[in-house]
């Protein structure tokens, strides 16, 4: 998926992805990372999820990956924080209380750069990219995070009903990316309530990815 996608959709209000409200997947199951008050999740590709202020509230850390500046400057507008911006070689760096999103490209971002995560929750990165990029990236995410846990939410529906994104990722494939660092729990697996966009039959599926010993 190329980068000026998804910056033309920031940037035309084409954001059918964002959620208006609290994702209630990570409301019931955020406690299966358990992971105590003050860890730093981080969410890769966030957009300006509603997700990032309940878990702020809840007193959790939340470091971010972002490929549109747009959506980071309505993040921290709607979460009514003043951003400290620096320039970084790669990226930008956006931070607040609690808060750290870097802005440009995941790929470059470094484990250094990122500093310590201690869980992960990814609701909208490995959906987000097609299939040529998703074993590219749940590779570098290992990489990047030291192979924190991870609470990952996934669809699974006829690919050729709808072009996608949010893409089809289904348990065969998600075990092919993840198997051979993490012990994967399938938590949840129902359909998804009037369909994927209103559109497709489609299940969701709610995944807890532990690091193995």
């Amino acid at each position: 998926m190329e980068a000026d996608f998804w910056h033309q959709r920031w940037e035309k209000g084409e954001i059918g992805f964002h959620e208006r409200d609290i994702n209630p997947l990570l409301i019931s199951y955020f406690h299966q990372l358990d992971l105590p008050k003050a860890s730093r999740i981080f969410v890769p590709l966030c957009g300006k999820t509603h997700d990032i202020s309940w878990l702020l509230d809840l007193g959790y850390q939340v470091v971010g990956a972002e490929l549109s500046e747009v959506a980071i400057k309505e993040l921290f507008k709607q979460l009514d924080i003043m951003p400290r911006v620096s320039d970084l070689l790669t990226a930008k760096r956006y931070q607040g209380p609690n808060l750290d999103i870097f802005v440009g490209d995941i790929f470059k971002i470094t484990a250094q750069q990122l500093g310590q995560v201690d869980g992960i929750y990814d609701r909208a990165a490995l959906v987000a990219l097609p299939s040529a990029m998703r074993h590219l990236y749940s590779q570098h995410l290992h990489a990047i995070t030291q192979g924190a846990k991870q609470l990952l939410i996934s669809f699974d529906y006829d690919q050729d009903t709808m072009p996608g994104p949010p893409f089809s990722v289904v348990a065969d494939e998600v075990k092919q990316h993840y198997a051979q660092h993490y012990k994967l729990t399938l938590l949840y697996n129902q359909p998804l309530v009037g369909g994927l966009k209103g559109r497709v039959a489609a299940k969701q599926q709610v995944w807890l990815l532990d690091k193995k010993l």
